[in-house]
């Protein structure tokens, strides 16, 4: 069985317009971030970026994750890591 799924973006029948409201905002920004990491779709973009634009990518996630999660959080959520034992 998968540990990562995408329901949202299948399931999704809203606006996916940004700028409305909070609750519209992080919407379109889940079914942004779900449309982006389809396989075959993220596949062709990334090789389409430089290698600054692919650290750039990297760098921002990783500074997001770092401000927002806490380790376990990140071992356990983003990672699903059901055996990280944290602190």
């Amino acid at each position: 069985m998968s540990k990562f799924k995408h329901d949202f973006v299948n399931n999704y029948d809203g606006l996916g317009a940004f700028g409305m409201d909070r609750k519209s905002d992080e919407e379109t920004v889940l079914l942004y971030l779900q449309m982006l990491s389809d396989d075959n779709f993220g596949k062709m973009l990334l090789k389409r970026v430089s290698d600054e634009e692919l650290t750039e990518i990297y760098d921002f996630v990783n500074i997001k994750l770092r401000k927002h999660i806490s380790e376990n959080e990140y071992h356990n959520k983003f990672l699903k890591d059901e055996t990280h034992k944290g602190t």
